[in-house]
């Protein structure tokens, strides 16, 4: 990608955070981009009260470098599941068929023994989110998630250490688990899966990411591709150089921008200083069953 002698304003710079309309740091930690319209709309965790739940921000931004602040879309209330000592994390938005938005979340506890998905919903992609509550889908626990639409319909991705990377076909409303379309599993430590997943489909395939189970600390993200959902899938590739730790981040999304081009949106948690954790967005190709992604100081999403 190009250097740019003077910084456009379309400029994203992997390694460094973003920049609000406020002149503060955009908390779109744990975010998966979505297009409406003309712009983007992104929800992230707000980290300023550390690893305790403050609020989901939402941002819009009309080139993926220039963030609005638009509101929170949930806030700490009284409900038991959202208090100021809970743990809110991975929010990702789907628009449902009949129009309306569905936030789904990792809901958890302090200690991190909730392992939950919960849902909330509202009438635009902004908010406010009225939540509707929680679960384990099917009895399962679920930490990172994902998610993926198609032709109507909504799927969650969800991480269960104790079974391994589901991937759920979402009810009709996207307010529950309907059925487990497929399960995948490391081929190193084949009892667990892989957390903080992410699905995109491109030239017939399906490719599926995930990340090790390291907790703050990065590793090499791994893929997986198939024809079809329910698989089979094939072996787990590294998608960055191997021993880079994915240029030290985590995958939290990857972004359709148009034909086989693709955002990664990657974070590089900090855990002492949450807030202002880097976002790790670089440019990403899926060709026949494999990635191009390299490093790159700046570049902007809006180039071909």
């Amino acid at each position: 990608m190009m250097s740019f002698d003077t910084v456009r304003p379309d400029t994203i710079r992997p390694g460094h955070v973003f920049t609000d309309d406020r002149g503060q740091v955009a908390q779109l930690h744990g975010c998966a981009p979505v297009r409406v319209g003309d712009r983007w709309y992104a929800w992230g965790e707000d980290k300023s009260n550390g690893s305790f739940f403050t609020a989901v921000g939402c941002y819009s931004s009309p080139d993926l470098a220039q963030w609005r602040f638009e509101g929170n879309s949930l806030e700490v209330q009284n409900h038991p599941e959202l208090g100021a000592d809970r743990i809110i994390e991975r929010p990702k938005a789907l628009q449902r068929p009949d129009g309306a938005w569905v936030l789904l979340l990792h809901i958890e506890s302090h200690d991190y023994a909730d392992a939950r998905v919960g849902y909330a919903v509202a009438d635009n992609p902004v908010g406010p989110y009225t939540y509707i509550g929680s679960e384990r889908p099917l009895g399962n626990i679920s930490r990172d998630i994902g998610v993926y639409q198609e032709h109507g319909t909504g799927y969650l991705l969800s991480e269960d250490r104790e079974n391994g990377l589901h991937i759920y076909r979402l009810r009709d409303d996207y307010l529950g688990v309907e059925s487990v379309v497929a399960t995948l599993l490391q081929q190193a430590r084949p009892e667990i899966g892989y957390e903080s997943p992410a699905l995109v489909k491109h030239g017939g395939l399906y490719y599926l990411f995930g990340s090790d189970l390291t907790g703050w600390s990065t590793n090499d993200n791994k893929m997986s591709t198939a024809t079809s959902l329910e698989g089979p899938w094939s072996d787990w590739a590294d998608i960055a150089p191997p021993g880079t730790a994915t240029y030290d981040s985590q995958v939290s999304a990857v972004v359709p921008l148009g034909g086989d081009r693709f955002l990664y949106v990657g974070d590089r948690w900090q855990e002492k200083d949450l807030q202002n954790s880097p976002a790790v967005w670089l440019p990403m190709r899926l060709r026949d069953g494999a990635v191009e992604m390299s490093w790159v100081e700046e570049w902007s999403a809006t180039d071909q």
